[in-house]
Order: C-alpha cells, then structure tokens, then sequence
C-alpha cells in the first residue's frame, strides 16, 4: 500500500513545549490517520524528528509499505538524505533509530515551503495550545506508554476531521520465558525518544 505522509513538528521557546504531527493520506487523498504528539519540553528539530519517527510507526501499524513523505523541515530532509551532516550527538542517535524503522519501506521524501504543508502544523498547534495530544486513528502504542492526562479536553476537528484526545494502549506484555530477556535488553539499550 503506498501513502502519502505530510509531517511537522515545533518548539514554543525552542526548547520549550512542543509537538510532533504526521497526516497520513492515501493516494486518492482520503486520511487514514493524523495525530498532533505533544511533548512538554524539546527543541524544534528534535520535534521534526519526532515527528517522522512517529509517521514510520504508524506507517507499519497501517500496513503501508511505499511511504512519500513531505516536510517542510529542509534540514531533516537533506540529512535523512545524507546530504547534510548530522554534527549533533543526540539528533545523530535519533536519525540512527528512524533508519532502523524506515528499512522495511520504499520511502521517498521531500521539503516544500511551510505554506504547502499547513496540515501537520495545525495537528502541532492544536496539540500544543491543548497541551496534549490529539488524533484521529492515533498510534495504538509508543514505549513507554505515556500517562494519561488527568483532564481529557473536548475534541475538536483539524484538516476537517475530528480528533480526540489520544490515550495509547498498554504495550503488550512479552512472554513469560522471553520476559527477563526483553527486560534486560531494553534495560541496556534505551531509546532516546522515551521522553518523546
């Protein structure tokens, strides 16, 4: 299945409290999912980063396997190319880990200009302003899961389509023999975007 992907992400402050958005469209433009992930403190580009990390994760939930994706974020572009160097350590780590996500995909990405890629952006405001996140058809699990917000507020429609608060699923439990293992592997090996 081939989609079409629309991210963003942004800093209040940079760093500051921020959100990471994706739409995902299929070819005939109808939308599939778009969520609007809010995160209390991060920089611009980590957001941007965040973002298409959280575009490839639905991608596979979806069962997407041609990914056209389209930011408006020329130094994510250029570096997910490997056109630009990736001189920070931590957005190095991140980039390591979105390629590890992105190898089942034929992917294509792109930069436009920011008025061309209004639809991600309002997903980030919107989570930004409610200081949650929001979505509709959201992804169904991220570890660690977040806690839930103590007060839900009301949904709202973005890019013409309602989205709600969105309150991930427990992660399922690993099997019991494989469980110590699971526990000491990802006891070594954290993942720089858990507290994305």
């Amino acid at each position: 299945m081939q989609v079409i992907i629309n991210i963003d992400g942004g800093s209040r402050g940079n760093p500051g409290p921020g959100a990471s958005a994706y739409v995902i469209k299929s070819t005939d433009g109808r939308i599939l999912a778009q969520e609007g992930h809010f995160i209390p403190h991060c920089t611009n580009n980590q957001a941007e980063y965040t973002a298409l990390r959280l575009a490839l994760i639905k991608s596979a939930e979806l069962g997407a396997t041609r990914l056209e994706i389209i930011s408006d974020s020329l130094l994510l572009v250029k570096q997910y190319l490997g056109e630009y160097k990736i001189k920070n350590p931590d957005l190095a780590a991140r980039m390591a880990e979105i390629r590890t996500l992105a190898r089942p995909f034929h992917i294509a990405i792109r930069h436009v200009l920011r008025h061309l890629n209004k639809e991600p952006d309002a997903l980030a405001n919107k989570a930004m302003d409610l200081k949650q996140s929001v979505g509709f058809n959201p992804i169904v699990h991220l570890h660690p899961a977040p806690a839930a917000a103590a007060a839900a507020p009301q949904s709202d429609t973005v890019n013409g389509v309602r989205v709600v608060p969105v309150v991930r699923e427990p992660a399922p439990a690993p099997a019991p023999v494989a469980a110590k293992k699971a526990k000491k592997a990802a006891a070594q090996q954290p993942s720089l975007f858990d507290d994305l």
